[in-house]
C-alpha cells in the first residue's frame, strides 16, 4: 500500500532559501547517487515547511535519472497498516521481502513511531537490510530522532548514522519568492508591495503563508478590485498575530501532499493498449520512442502529435530527428552544468521544441553570464554642480576614480533625499565603466533585493552570485533598504568581502550615517564604516545658482542674473526642491505668456502684484541700491513702500 508520487512535487517547483538549502542539496545528492551518499537521509521540520515536497522530489528526480529504479513513497501510517494487513494474512515474510527490494524507499512522518515498539523493530530491520544491499532510505519527521518519544536507542543510532538535516522557517526573501511563484501559478496579480507586505508578517510555516495568499485572492475576487498593501496588512495582521500565539501543543498528523492519479501511468496504459492492438506498426515505433524519452524526463509532445494523425509522413525520420535533438539538449545541459549546476536542471533543456531557447541560454552562460545592471548615462560627472555643501563628497569621488578599489573603499555618500546622491553615484559609475574590462554594477538596493528574490524563485542563486562576483565595482543606491532583509544582508556581506579582497570598488548611498540606520546587522555596518563616509549637505548658494543656470539653459531659456540671484538666495533644503520652485516660475511665465524675470518670480513665490514688483525694482530712485529681498537700501536710511500713503514709514537706521 504505497502512494503514487505527486508530479507537482519536484525540485524545480520548490523554492530554495537559506532555511532549506542544506536539505534540498542533500536530497539532490541522494537522488543522483542513491545508496552511496547520506544513507539514511533524515529530514525534519515543523509542519507545513515542505518535508513531503522534498521527499517526493527525491523520488521524482531519482526516477527521472534512472527509470528502472524501484521507488516507493508511503507515510508511516500506511507502512503500519500494510504491515498489520500482511501479518493478519500470514504474509509477514513476503511483506519484508517486498520492501527490501525497493531501490529508494521514502517514508514520511516517522514521528508516529512513538510507543510502537513492534514497528520500531521492524523499521530497524528494514533500514539495516536496505543499507546492506546499498539501497536508499529517506525519512521525514517533525523532530530529530533523539526527540521522538520512547524511540529505541538502536534505531536512533541507525537513523542518525547517515545525515540528519532540518528545514527551518523561510526568510523574508524566500517568502516573497514563494508568494510570487504561487500567485503566478494561479494567474493572480497584485498591486506593487502587496506580496512584500504579506512576506513581512510572521507566519509559522509555508502552509499558513499560503492561507494568507488564499485570503488575498478571495478578497480580490469578492470585491472585484485589487487590494493595496495597507489593506492587505490590515486584513492579515490579526491572522498572523493569532498564528504566532497559537503554538501547537502536540504535533498531529501532518497534512499529506495532495494525492492525484499517476498521469504518466495512465498515458502508458493508453499507449500499451494502442501497441497491443497492433493497429499499425508505425504507431508502435512512435509509442516506444515516447516511452523511452518520457521515461528520461524529456517532453515528448512533438512525438505525441504524430499519434494524433491518420498517416503521418516520414515517421522514422521524425523519431530520429527527435533523438538527435535530445542528444543535443543533453550536451547543452552538461556544458551549462559545468558553469551553473542549477541552471542545467531548467526545463528548457528537457524540451526539444525549445531548442533555440536552450542554445541561447547556453550561449549566455558561455559568455560568462549576463552582466549586472550598469550606471545611467543620464548623470554625467561634468554636469554635477559643485559647491561647499558637497565639495568633500565630490573630492572623494575623484580620488576613487584615481585609485579605484584602493582609496576610500567603501565610499558611503550620506545625506537626505534630493541632495544629488543618486546623480553622484551614477556619475562615478559612468566614469569607472569607461575603463577597459570594467564591469560596473550600479543599481538601487531595491532592485538588488528583487533580483535576489527572483533568483531564489528560479533556483538560480549561484547564477545571480556569479553576475556580481565578476563586477569590478559595485554601487548600490539607498543601502538602508536592506534593513530587516536577513538573506539580502547575508549575500551582501559575502559579496562585500569578496570584492574588497579583490580590490574592487564599493560605493553606497544612505540617508544618514551607517551607524544610525536601524535594522542592519552590526557586521554590515562595520564594513560600511570601514572606508569613508562623506556627507552631502543642503545646497549652498553656488550650487543652487549653477543648478538653476543649467536647468534654464537646458530649456533654451536665457535667464537674467537678477532672476538667478533671487532664486539662489531663497531657502531650499534640497536640489529637488529648488528645481521644483524654478519649474513653478517657468510654468507661470509660459501660462501668462510673459517674460521670465525676477519680478515675475516674486509675484509667483511671494504673492506680490506686478505693480508692487515694479516698485520694488528701484527704478524710481537714484543712487539707491535695490535689494534682492525687495527693499531699498542706502547708507542712511531704509524705505519700505506700502500701497496706502498713510502706511508709509521712514525710519532712521540706528
Amino acid at each position: 500500500m504505497t502512494t503514487a508520487l505527486n508530479a507537482k512535487y519536484t525540485f524545480e517547483t520548490f523554492v530554495v532559501g537559506t532555511a532549506n538549502r542544506l536539505a534540498v542539496t542533500a536530497g539532490r545528492t541522494v537522488s543522483e547517487n542513491p545508496g552511496s551518499a547520506y544513507n539514511p537521509l533524515f529530514i525534519y521540520s515543523g509542519s507545513g515547511l515542505g518535508k513531503t515536497h522534498v521527499l517526493m522530489a527525491i523520488g521524482q528526480a531519482a526516477k527521472a535519472l534512472t527509470p528502472t529504479l524501484n521507488v516507493e513513497y508511503l507515510t508511516l501510517d500506511e507502512y503500519v497498516e500494510a504491515f498489520h494487513a500482511a501479518i493478519a494474512a500470514g504474509q509477514g515474510d513476503a511483506f519484508r521481502r517486498r520492501f527490501q527490494n525497493v531501490d529508494v524507499l521514502l517514508v514520511d512522518d516517522v514521528q508516529f513511531l512513538s510507543n510502537r515498539k513492534e514497528m520500531q523493530s521492524e523499521l530497524l530491520r528494514l533500514t539495516e537490510a536496505l543499507q546492506g544491499v546499498g539501497h536508499q532510505i529517506v525519512l521525514t519527521s517533525d523532530r530529530p530522532p533523539p526527540e521522538i518519544a520512547d524511540l529505541d536507542e538502536r534505531l536512533i543510532s541507525r537513523l542518525s548514522g547517515g545525515l540528519v538535516v532540518d528545514m527551518g522557517v523561510p526568510d523574508y526573501e524566500t517568502r516573497v519568492a514563494i508568494l510570487r511563484r504561487k500567485a503566478d501559478e494561479r494567474g493572480t496579480t497584485f498591486q506593487p508591495g502587496v506580496l512584500e507586505t504579506v512576506a513581512g508578517l510572521e507566519f509559522a510555516n509555508v502552509r499558513e503563508l499560503m492561507g494568507a495568499l488564499n485570503r488575498l485572492v478571495a478578497f480580490q475576487a469578492v470585491n472585484d478590485q485589487p487590494i493595496n498593501a495597507e489593506a492587505a496588512k490590515q486584513l492579515l495582521g490579526a491572522a498572523a498575530a493569532t498564528a504566532r500565539s497559537a503554538a501547537p501543543a502536540a504535533p498531529g498528523v501532518s497534512p499529506g501532499a495532495p494525492r492525484s492519479g499517476d498521469e504518466f501511468g495512465a498515458f502508458l496504459a493508453d499507449v500499451t493498449v494502442t501497441v497491443g492492438k497492433a493497429v499499425e506498426a508505425w504507431r508502435a515505433r512512435v509509442a516506444e520512442a515516447i516511452l523511452r524519452w518520457e521515461g528520461e524526463g524529456y517532453r515528448t509532445r512533438r512525438l505525441e502529435r504524430l499519434l494524433e494523425q491518420e498517416t503521418p509522413a516520414a515517421v522514422d525520420e521524425a523519431i530520429a530527428e527527435f533523438a538527435t535533438d535530445v542528444e543535443r539538449l543533453k550536451a547543452l545541459a552538461a556544458e551549462v552544468g559545468e558553469l551553473d549546476p542549477q541552471a542545467a536542471g531548467e526545463s528548457v533543456f528537457r524540451d526539444p521544441e525549445r531548442m533555440r531557447e536552450a542554445e541561447d541560454a547556453a550561449a549566455q552562460m558561455r559568455a560568462g553570464v549576463a552582466p549586472p545592471p550598469g550606471p545611467s548615462g543620464a548623470f554625467p560627472l561634468s554636469f554635477y554642480a559643485v559647491g561647499p555643501s558637497n565639495e568633500v563628497a565630490v573630492r572623494a569621488v575623484r580620488a576613487v576614480l584615481e585609485h579605484p578599489g584602493k582609496k576610500y573603499n567603501p565610499l558611503v555618500l550620506v545625506g537626505k533625499s534630493g541632495l544629488g546622491k543618486t546623480h553622484l553615484l551614477n556619475a562615478l559609475g559612468v566614469e569607472l565603466a569607461r575603463r577597459n574590462g570594467a564591469v560596473v554594477a550600479c543599481l538601487s538596493t531595491q532592485a538588488f533585493i528583487d533580483e535576489l528574490i527572483a533568483a531564489i524563485d528560479g533556483n538560480r542563486v549561484d547564477w545571480w552570485r556569479a553576475r556580481y562576483r565578476r563586477a569590478t565595482a559595485l554601487l548600490l543606491d539607498d543601502i538602508h533598504l536592506i534593513a530587516g532583509k536577513e538573506r539580502t544582508q547575508e549575500e551582501l556581506f559575502n559579496l562585500f568581502n569578496l570584492l574588497q579582497d579583490r580590490e574592487r570598488q564599493l560605493v553606497f548611498t544612505a540617508p544618514a550615517h551607517p551607524n544610525t540606520l536601524s535594522g542592519i546587522e552590526a557586521r554590515v555596518v562595520s564594513r560600511l564604516e570601514g572606508g569613508l563616509v562623506a556627507e552631502l549637505k543642503e545646497p549652498d548658494r553656488a550650487v543652487k545658482r549653477t543648478v538653476l543656470e543649467r536647468l534654464l539653459t537646458g530649456q533654451n531659456i536665457t535667464a537674467e542674473p537678477a532672476l538667478l540671484d533671487y532664486l539662489a538666495d531663497r531657502p531650499a533644503d534640497s536640489v529637488r526642491t529648488l528645481v521644483g520652485v524654478a519649474q513653478r516660475v517657468v510654468g507661470a511665465a509660459v501660462a501668462e505668456e510673459v517674460p521670465l524675470t525676477a519680478g515675475l518670480a516674486r509675484e509667483v513665490l511671494e504673492g506680490q502684484s506686478p505693480r508692487e514688483a515694479q516698485r520694488a525694482s528701484g527704478f524710481r530712485t537714484s543712487g539707491i541700491v535695490v535689494s534682492s529681498l525687495g527693499g531699498i537700501k542706502s547708507r542712511e536710511k531704509m524705505v519700505w513702500d506700502w500701497p496706502e500713503v498713510t502706511d508709509r514709514l521712514i525710519e532712521e537706521l540706528r
